[in-house]
């Protein structure tokens, strides 16, 4: 668990420094940065999904992660959850929920916080998520600048789910081939283009509701062979 604890850690601490400096930065020059940023997050979620090596998965894979997260509801959820923290905390933050689910989306989902945390776990290696750590505290700083409270308040999430998935890396270790977390890290970086714009006020898209799409690719292979069996019976 220590390299989650210093990711989260890591984002807490960028995002009380982004939050000291946000009154010190004028409105113009946070507009800007926040388009620079999410320009910045469209390029690294368009460089992951050209892992994907089965585009017809990546496509089935969001069509019913997008169906099940709205049967879920897990974009409102989400934004419930930011709003209890926007009336907990402060109302003069601003919207704490935006900064809340855009830093919580964008530090979840992608293959550094996977393989970062299942390396962690397996091995004891945490020199991935170190390495994310620095990258989420610098981003931190920025977005906490323009989106305030909610960033720092999103290492909660970071810790829960890079956590977890540290704690159970054992029992998921047999799923998760290299062509699985290369079609996960995929998928996963579609939805941070769709986190980018978001950010970019280009179309409001709801990522959170398409978040079980990530996790897809290990049902898939896991039923694969199964599939396989059971048409070669048929025939």
């Amino acid at each position: 668990m220590f390299g989650t604890v210093v990711n989260a850690v890591a984002i807490a601490a960028g995002g009380l420094v982004g939050i000291l400096l946000r009154k010190g930065i004028p409105d113009r020059f946070k507009k800007t940065i926040m388009q620079g940023l999410g320009l910045s997050v469209f390029v690294i979620g368009l460089s992951g999904t050209f892992k994907s090596e089965n585009i017809l998965l990546m496509i089935f894979s969001v069509v019913i992660g997008s169906i099940i997260g709205e049967a879920l509801a897990i974009e409102d959820k989400l934004e419930k959850l930011g709003k209890w923290l926007e009336r907990k905390f402060s109302k003069s933050e601003g919207s704490i929920a935006k900064g809340f689910v855009t830093a919580s989306l964008i530090y979840c989902v992608g293959a550094m916080a996977i393989v970062g945390a299942l390396e962690s776990g397996l091995a004891g290696n945490h020199e991935t998520l170190l390495a994310k750590s620095l990258i989420d505290g610098v981003s931190a700083i920025v977005f906490a600048s323009t989106l305030g409270l909610g960033v720092l308040l999103s290492s909660i999430p970071v810790f829960i789910y890079q956590g977890f998935i540290t704690i159970t890396a054992t029992f998921i270790r047999p799923f998760l081939t290299e062509l699985v977390i290369a079609e996960m890290s995929a998928i996963g970086g579609l939805l941070i283009m769709g986190i980018a714009m978001n950010i970019l006020e280009i179309k409001k898209i709801n990522v959170g509701n398409m978040l079980p799409a990530v996790f897809l690719p290990i049902v898939f292979y896991w039923v694969y062979p199964y599939i396989t069996m059971l048409l070669e019976v048929i025939k």
